[in-house]
């Protein structure tokens, strides 16, 4: 998926009740070595700046958007506010 228009936006509190497939959603190895980039700075920008980052996702249902503060990431993870987490194979795209 490459266009950003079919994402519907949601609450970053509402996160917290979708349900994630395990499998990865990106194929490119480019794609995916771009989204770990942007994941650092998004994080960088979160602590320092504590700036929003967009972040396009897909659960089990379809795909999503939620603007906002990335304030941790694992190895698997992307840590929210109020311990919200996103799995990172289930990202399509992060715009800071």
């Amino acid at each position: 998926m490459t266009t950003t228009t079919k994402f519907e936006p949601i609450e970053k509190e509402k996160i917290g009740e979708l349900r994630f497939p395990q499998t990865e959603v990106l194929i490119d190895k480019e794609k995916i070595a771009e989204r770990e980039g942007n994941l650092k700075r998004a994080l960088t920008l979160g602590n320092l700046e504590r700036s929003k980052t967009k972040i396009f996702f897909e659960d089990e249902t379809g795909c999503k958007v939620v603007e906002t503060t990335v304030w941790g990431v694992t190895d698997k993870r992307i840590i929210l506010k109020h311990g919200v987490v996103i799995p990172i194979q289930r990202v399509h795209k992060i715009v800071t």
